[in-house]
């Protein structure tokens, strides 16, 4: 059964002081089956986790947006370049220790990609 527009997530894979913020927001949400719609990074969580966290979380249709530190969207960077649904959205966000990086952000590169001038179009106008 899908979800109205209205019961869309926001999910995060993000460190401990920006998890903590976004829930005490109240962004953080546990079903039923005790899953929830964050992954807390620490020095002991292994890129398989975050990559099958994200692969997850892409997957679900409760969730619309994910939002990612962009350090962390770095060790699955492969993963995030591939992923190609507008829905859920990848937004990569700062942490406190690592400031947002444009360059770095391929999701958008793309977009600045399907919003350059076209040298074509802008010759027949």
């Amino acid at each position: 059964m899908a979800m109205s527009q209205e019961g869309k997530l926001v999910a995060m894979i993000a460190d401990e002081d920006t998890i903590t913020g976004f829930l005490l927001a109240g962004v953080g949400n546990v079903d039923l089956r005790r899953k929830t719609n964050y992954l807390v990074v620490d020095s002991k969580t292994t890129t398989k986790q975050i990559e099958d966290t994200f692969k997850d979380f892409t997957s679900r249709d409760d969730i619309a947006v994910v939002l990612i530190s962009q350090y962390i969207a770095n060790m699955i960077r492969y993963v995030v370049d591939n992923y190609r649904n507008t829905i859920p959205a990848i937004l990569e966000i700062p942490s406190k220790d690592h400031p947002y990086d444009p360059n770095q952000d391929s999701i958008l590169s793309r977009v600045k990609h399907m919003f350059s001038s076209d040298p074509a179009s802008a010759s027949r106008g």
